[in-house]
């Protein structure tokens, strides 16, 4: 029989994983509705009160005297009340004035009631903290915060660092300070368990989590606020390198999940493949080449495929989708290609009908916009399989009601707008006879390869990194918007000479809120400067019925300038246009300028790209247009968009909820990653059981990864 705990002494919580989901009303002075406060800062156990890490620190650790004081220092100063008053300077206030023997020193208050004002009486001495600054009564402090320090009320100066957490309404720092107080505490009495070997940690040269945790809570005085403010101590280091790990497990995790259930084998003569290249006006590239024997091998495999292609825009990554396609199809089986619009959709869906059509191969559109008995019809050729072995859509693929007949192969087209729950909803869709369909997922985006290897680390990754033969590089040129007397001169001479343009805005009509030029006044306007040029219009505002028109009209060369929004930024593909022009540049990020620069270049001629911008550019503008300047290199201008932007905007916040990390940062800690997935295979082969509480640690009821 176990001996009772000794009088007076608590016995100690459970160890593990049940200690850590305690919920945070489990701590005193937590009732249900601070909880619901926390709640919106992600807070709903104790534990999650320890990852919930400071923004800065403040320095309260000494008390400065008042004459050494400094505009624009955050300090601690006592001083004695030496005249306390309201005053009327265009609005209320009240002044205090303390001294400490060594100076005076001002605070002003805006905000403050009777009590306030009452206690503020000359002799009263007062701890204050704040950042001083030059007032018209010399240094002065606007609203510090302050308590007594005569008395009963006079306390030390802080032990530690103080922090100061990311707030919300209704939950004041002070409250945060105690919480987190409380919760260190019970890490430290052992509540919450290092989920990370001694031997992995030692391997890794990191410190152990109660350690970490206490320093980027609470850091001792004299500590170094540099690595810090940065992001580099090694105790922060600690926890970015954990967080990492249970990202790159719960990818893992979904990988091994998914190619643990079976998949048909693809493979074949390849008849309708060669049919098919036999037909195109050009040769694959050696990267296309590559790629598509790596998708091919996957495909032959009795176990899921799941490879990412990327590649830059042009780079003809749609050509190996559809032979992929036509693999499927000649094993007797559906294909399905899923794309983030209905524009893009739509272009799809031209390509390859015009390609499988010669085959005499049916491909469907399925989108949001075919209603009624067209749709009825679709949805139930669809489910007959036999009329239609390729369907295109968009995300009305994956809706109630769709049936699919041997789904064996789903192509996704520009990943990062969908999240990882649509992908495995189409895949669930796809399940027949038990198997499951394979998975082709295309970006045009590049991804870093520090990044790809965190955010995909579900995927098999293969690149196409060359253009085919003939595309010329496009220039780019950013000039002045009141330079654009000349734009429209250029845009007239190169229509004069068998050529196209676009004129891309960012908005359709005009704004009250925002100066952009709108797409239907530029039209307008542009029209009435080229009388002599066939000028079109498309936005997304259009019935797709008229924007297609539209499209088609430009691609058969009937119009010389098509006035856009960003709805061109992807899908369409006409090569005799050489002219980019895109307005308000500055305004739009790195990855969508280098998209709608993809729409020009795709032919034979010299292109150009030009940048209007509207002076002055931040800081940021100029940076982003100078790398569009500076280089074609879609992978170049994803890493410095990535550096400029951070990998939640690269991605796309839907990716996997990837970007909503709690401490690392992907491009400050990219050289953690190669021990992570190290580590990763640590975990996996060696420590199981702590997989689970790791990635309820760090992702809880954030589940984004379908079977996981």
């Amino acid at each position: 029989m176990r001996a009772p705990p000794p009088r007076g002494r608590t016995p100690p919580r459970p160890i593990g994983a049940e200690a850590e989901l305690r919920p945070v009303t489990a701590l005193k002075g937590v009732g249900d509705a601070l909880a619901q406060k926390l709640a919106k800062l992600g807070v709903e156990t104790v534990q999650d009160l320890l990852f919930l890490l400071p923004l800065r620190y403040e320095d309260r650790t000494h008390v400065l005297p008042i004459g050494a004081l400094r505009a624009g220092d955050r300090t601690v100063v006592e001083g004695e009340v030496q005249l306390a008053e309201v005053v009327f300077r265009k609005r209320r206030q009240l002044l205090v004035r303390i001294s400490d023997g060594s100076g005076f020193l001002t605070l002003r208050f805006f905000y403050f009631n009777a009590q306030q004002q009452a206690q503020m009486v000359r002799g009263v001495r007062l701890r204050c903290y704040g950042e001083a600054r030059r007032g018209t009564l010399g240094l002065e402090i606007v609203h510090p915060e302050y308590r007594r320090a005569d008395g009963e009320d006079a306390q030390q100066t802080e032990d530690s660092l103080t922090p100061v957490y990311p707030m919300t309404e209704g939950v004041q720092q002070g409250r945060l300070r105690i919480l987190t107080a409380m919760a260190l505490d019970e890490a430290e009495a052992q509540t919450v368990r290092d989920w990370l070997p001694p031997a992995l940690l030692a391997d890794q040269q990191l410190p152990g989590l109660a350690e970490a945790l206490r320093y980027v809570h609470r850091p001792p005085p004299g500590a170094d606020l540099a690595p810090l403010a940065d992001g580099r101590h090694p105790a922060q280091r600690r926890l970015a390198f954990e967080e990492l790990l249970a990202h790159q497990l719960s990818l893992r995790l979904l990988r091994r999940d998914i190619q643990a259930d079976p998949a048909w084998p693809l493979g074949g003569p390849g008849e309708l493949a060669r049919q098919f290249r036999a037909a195109l006006p050009f040769s694959l590239t050696g990267a296309q080449e590559r790629a598509l024997t790596e998708v091919l091998a996957d495909i032959a495999k009795p176990s899921p495929m799941l490879r990412l292609v990327q590649g830059d825009v042009g780079s003809g990554k749609t050509v190996v989708a559809a032979l992929a396609a036509l693999a499927a199809v000649e094993a007797g089986f559906q294909a399905v290609l899923m794309a983030p619009t209905e524009l893009l959709a739509e272009q799809h869906h031209q390509n390859f009908e015009r390609w499988l059509r010669p085959l005499q191969l049916p491909v469907a559109l399925l989108s949001g916009k075919l209603t009624g008995r067209a749709r009825q019809l679709t949805l139930n050729a669809i489910a007959s399989g036999r009329d239609v072995p390729v369907v295109i859509g968009t995300h009305a693929l994956f809706q109630e009601g769709v049936k699919f007949s041997r789904l064996a192969l789903v192509i996704i087209d520009e990943q990062h707008r969908f999240g990882v729950h649509q992908r495995m909803a189409l895949r669930d869709k796809g399940l027949g006879d038990g198997r499951y369909p394979h998975q082709l997922i295309m970006t045009a985006t590049p991804i870093p390869r520090t990044l790809a290897m965190t955010a995909y680390a579900d995927l098999d990754v293969s690149v196409i990194d060359e253009l085919p033969p003939g595309r010329t590089p496009v220039k780019t040129v950013v000039l002045n918007e009141t330079r654009r007397d000349e734009v429209v001169a250029r845009i007239e001479a190169a229509c004069r000479e068998g050529r196209q343009a676009y004129w891309v805005c960012p908005l359709i009509e005009e704004s009250d809120e925002l100066d952009f030029q709108a797409a239907e006044a530029t039209h307008i306007a542009l029209a009435g400067a080229l009388p002599g040029l066939k000028v079109g219009l498309a936005h997304g505002r259009l019935t797709p019925t008229k924007k297609q028109a539209v499209m088609a009209a430009f691609k058969r060369g009937e119009l010389n300038l098509l006035v856009a929004t960003t709805v061109i930024e992807v899908g369409v593909d006409v090569p005799n246009a050489s002219l980019m022009v895109v307005e308000n540049a500055e305004r739009m990020g790195l990855a969508q300028l280098h998209q709608l620069r993809g729409r020009v270049g795709r032919g034979a001629a010299e292109s150009s790209c030009l940048l209007l911008y509207r002076g002055p550019l931040s800081p940021l503008a100029r940076q982003r247009l100078d790398v569009m300047r500076a280089t074609n290199d879609g992978f170049e201008v994803s890493r410095r968009d990535l550096e400029l932007r951070g990998p939640g905007e690269v991605l796309g916040t839907r990716q996997t909820g990837l970007m909503q990390m709690k401490v690392a940062d992907l491009m400050r800690d990219s050289d953690l990653l190669p021990r992570v997935q190290a580590a990763a295979e640590v975990m996996l082969d060696r420590h199981p059981d702590n997989i689970g509480p790791l990635l309820r640690r760090w992702i809880g009821a954030r589940d984004r990864y379908g079977k996981v």
